[in-house]
Order: structure tokens, then C-alpha cells, then sequence
């Protein structure tokens, strides 16, 4: 219930503020998760840490994806099958998609 209310981000947001020079890069990529989720759901909103989003994309953005090994092995066979993709594909977002063809936006 408490996803879908934008009064509860934006109190967290500002309590967030306060202690954001003492998170660390993990911490901060997952507020940078939010900040996107709250643009998305309420973009006529303004969320506290907006004005941050740049540094917390720089911190998910320094996360090094770990693909598994069996991501490893679908990848193959979906390419022995003819499903042509890149492999971690990284959106402008900077999200990490595990296989994806961005011409046609599959993923």
C-alpha cells in the first residue's frame, strides 16, 4: 500500500537528505533505484532527492554487474537459436539489462 503513496517517498526522501554524506555506494544506489520509481510514478512531483539523482546514478553506475553462470549459458543458446542480443546491456537510465535488442526494445 505504502508504494503507491507519494507522501510517504517524499518524507523519506527528506529524512534521507539529511544523512547523504554518510551512505555508502550500495546505500546510495538503491536511493537511486527509488528516485527513478518516484519520477516515474509521479513525475509532476518533486522528490527530495532530485537535486541529487547524478551522484546516486554515479554509485549504481559503479556497481559491477554479476551475471550468473546461467545467464552465461542462456545467452548462448538463445543465440544458437538465432535471438541475436548484447549481453548486460546498459540503458541510459543506467540499468543493466541481462539480454537485450534495443533497436526493437526486447529485452
Amino acid at each position: 500500500v505504502a508504494w503507491t503513496q507519494s507522501d510517504l517517498f517524499t518524507l523519506l526522501g527528506s529524512a534521507l537528505l539529511e544523512r547523504l554524506g554518510m551512505l555508502n555506494d550500495t546505500q546510495k544506489s538503491q536511493l537511486y533505484v527509488v528516485t527513478v520509481y518516484f519520477q516515474i510514478e509521479w513525475p509532476h512531483l518533486e522528490f527530495p532527492l532530485s537535486a541529487h539523482v547524478q551522484s546516486l546514478r554515479s554509485a549504481f553506475t559503479r556497481q559491477e554487474p554479476t551475471p550468473s553462470r546461467f545467464q552465461r549459458e542462456v545467452s548462448t543458446m538463445l543465440e544458437r537459436l538465432g535471438w541475436i542480443h548484447i549481453f548486460e546491456y546498459e540503458t541510459t537510465e543506467g540499468f543493466s539489462l541481462d539480454l537485450a535488442q534495443p533497436e526493437s526494445k526486447r529485452a
